[in-house]
């Protein structure tokens, strides 16, 4: 059997995990749901539901992981001792898998931007238009492309890849971020932008469909439910405090969404003041793909030669936000692979690439109809059944005693702290009703 890996330091293993979950979500929905939704009053419901909601079912995630050292189907099969863990574990790597589908398929469309923000650079006109006219073809030989950038990280392994590369990308990520804000502030309309965002609308922090939505993107933003933090759990070392290293995983994430927002609204509302619509037909800001791929993209072209730069740099941005969550996706079956069916990591990887690429092409064949059906399927039925599923593993399956002796692993004083007093029961019984409700609210 292969060795496992193992992250080399607290640094690499946060800036792996926040990466996990600093998804295209973190940057092209969450910026719109707190405009849209009370400004500053969604991103305090939002941070109370990060830690309320989101963070126990991280630490669940991460102690399973750690404690069996294993894969998903692995890991829940061990603390099960059935084959009811084992299901569940191989459910979580089909959701993972088809999210990682249809994901590539959105990676695909950044690097065309990329691509054409780059020949556009350097005056390349006809490959511009080539690659800003939709065609089957070049959605194909784009998704290909994403899931080769991503599988050649993975086939690295923890430290010489996932680790590795997550260490260079992240800290990119949010220079990155940081240096468009700067620029876009100084913009006209930027002031209405900030204000949207910031000033809060008290009035509407009860409003339920509020809650609902702040519910959602924190435990969906965290990459929850699907093993992913399982999977990097498991090559955490032992030495580490894990309630402390999960509350950095969920600031790091916070954090990003925050700063990804301070670059997103006020952009819309300095195309707003070029002329370019950002509102739908319903009053509501303009979100999604629509946002990226029109919206953005128009603001880029009203601001001269300068535009040409802040797009290149902007469709980087999204490139990076969207491999470092890439492959820690393709990293749970793989994983699968390695420790259950003993292939060798490359052969792996290559199998669950070409898999994987085998379901986007057929989601792209088949666009209108599949496109949408399966990012609900995964996103909205699967993603939360698997996070309660979670809960009622470590909350009822497992046994205390071997949960409580997995965290004096990193603290020998686990027992005394307060994380010990509230999560086991807050796992159990808070968290699979919320999940339950949210589910509920959401498909109903």
């Amino acid at each position: 059997m292969a060795i496992r890996g193992e992250f080399s330091s607290r640094l690499g293993f946060v800036l792996a995990a926040a990466g996990s979950a600093v998804g295209l979500g973190n940057i092209w929905g969450f910026p719109t749901k707190v405009a849209s939704n009370g400004g500053a009053a969604f991103v305090l419901v939002y941070l109370l539901l990060a830690f309320v909601l989101a963070y126990p079912v991280l630490m669940a995630e991460l102690i399973i992981g750690r404690s069996t050292r294993s894969n998903m189907v692995d890991a829940l099969g061990k603390i099960s001792g059935s084959w009811v863990g084992r299901a569940t574990g191989i459910w979580g790597c089909i959701t993972v898998s088809l999210i990682l589908a249809f994901y590539a398929i959105v990676g695909g469309w950044m690097l065309v931007h990329f691509a054409e923000s780059a020949t556009s650079l350097v005056g390349l006109s006809a490959a511009s238009d080539w690659l800003l006219s939709p065609s089957l073809p070049r959605d194909i030989v784009f998704t290909a492309g994403f899931l080769v950038l991503t599988s050649f990280i993975v086939i690295g392994g923890v430290k010489a890849g996932i680790e590795k590369w997550s260490v260079r990308l992240m800290p990119t990520l949010v220079l990155l971020i940081i240096a468009l804000i700067i620029y876009v502030s100084f913009q006209p309309g930027a002031v209405e932008g900030w204000s949207a965002y910031l000033v809060p609308d008290f009035s509407r922090i009860l409003d339920p469909d509020l809650l609902i939505s702040a519910m959602g993107q924190a435990f969906f933003s965290m990459s929850l439910g699907v093993g992913t933090m399982l999977v990097y759990g498991s090559y955490l070392s032992k030495q580490e405090n894990l309630p402390g290293i999960g509350a950095s995983v969920a600031l790091v994430d916070i954090g990003v969404a925050v700063i990804a927002g301070m670059l997103i609204i006020p952009s819309m509302y300095v195309a707003l003041n070029n002329g370019v619509e950002i509102f739908t037909a319903d009053g509501s800001l303009i979100e999604g793909d629509t946002l990226i791929f029109t919206v953005l993209p128009a603001l880029f072209d009203t601001i001269g030669g300068v535009g040409l730069i802040v797009a290149f740099t902007f469709f980087a941005l999204m490139v990076i936000a969207a491999v470092t969550s890439s492959i820690s996706m393709l990293e749970v079956p793989v994983a699968y692979l390695v420790e259950s069916k003993n292939l060798a990591r490359k052969k792996a990887v290559m199998v669950m690439t070409t898999v994987i690429f085998a379901a986007s092409c057929i989601i792209l064949v088949n666009f209108s109809t599949l496109f949408g059906f399966v990012i609900s399927l995964t996103t909205q039925y699967s993603q939360p059944l698997l996070g309660l599923a979670l809960c009622i593993f470590a909350g009822w399956v497992w046994r205390r005693d071997a949960i409580l002796q997995e965290l004096k692993e990193g603290d020998p004083y686990a027992e005394d702290t307060l994380f010990w007093r509230i999560w086991p029961w807050y796992v159990r019984f808070v968290c699979p009703v919320v999940i339950a409700v949210m589910f509920y609210r959401s498909v109903i």
